[in-house]
């Protein structure tokens, strides 16, 4: 099996790549775990800009339900536990970050996706936040900052899926890009991330962030730690899942 994720580093930027493609890059704990040790080991590698993809179509499509039918509810919110920590860890990251949007960036996905400080949505991406239907309140305080608390509740309540443009429209993303020009938007990141040394760009973002990690860790756990978890997942699957032929 190849490695859940895939680390380079290279002139001052990490490039940090989900890499179950043939599951959507869907969140399995092995992958939350080796995508956060590899942004906190940016914290102090001198990373001065922090690069989060995708392989294959999409960035990432959410949890990975591969596992739900033996899993129990604490293993599912063990796992939710660690992707919050992984999304804190990228929020409060003292480097800059930039999520690469493609294909479909769903669920927890999608809130790594906002955690990033630049969010480059390439054309013909979408994002969704279905989370709040098995009663998950994951990473809506973030998404809130992004595109503003009416819009974000909307979002959260209604599961709508916002494509390319107009997540660029609302916020969301902050520019929307063919797929050729990615590559010169992480150059010019890495441009500017250059230019200030590592201990101002560390001040700087600490000073631009709020640091709420206590209030949204709570947050989770309370949602998510309600009795039927797994029930609630598994109804969110039923529905949302083609019939089997």
């Amino acid at each position: 099996m190849s490695e859940p994720v895939v680390v380079v580093r290279e002139h001052g930027v990490t490039h940090v790549t989900l890499n179950r493609p043939e599951r959507g890059n869907a969140f399995a704990l092995d992958m939350v775990e080796a995508a956060l040790a590899a942004v906190q080991s940016a914290y102090s590698d001198g990373t001065r800009l922090l690069v989060i993809a995708g392989a294959g179509k999409n960035f990432c499509t959410g949890l990975d339900l591969g596992d739900l039918d033996t899993a129990s509810d604490g293993d599912l919110l063990l796992r939710l536990v660690r992707i919050e920590t992984l999304l804190d860890a990228v929020w409060c990251a003292p480097c800059v970050t930039m999520g690469i949007g493609r294909g479909r960036v769903m669920g927890a996905g999608a809130d790594l996706f906002t955690a990033c400080d630049r969010r480059v949505a390439i054309e013909g991406s979408s994002y969704t936040f279905p989370g709040a239907v098995f009663g998950v309140a994951l990473g809506t305080r973030r998404l809130m900052e992004r595109i503003g608390a009416d819009l974000a509740r909307d979002m959260v309540r209604s599961g709508r899926v916002l494509p390319h443009d107009e997540a660029l429209r609302v916020g969301l993303a902050t520019i929307a890009v063919p797929p050729d020009a990615v590559e010169p938007e992480i150059i010019a990141a890495q441009q500017a991330a250059s230019r200030l040394d590592i201990e101002t760009n560390a001040t700087i973002h600490r000073l631009a962030r709020r640091d709420d990690s206590d209030a949204d860790l709570a947050g989770l756990v309370r949602s998510a730690a309600r009795p039927g978890l797994k029930a609630r997942i598994l109804a969110y699957r039923a529905r949302t899942l083609p019939p089997k032929r």
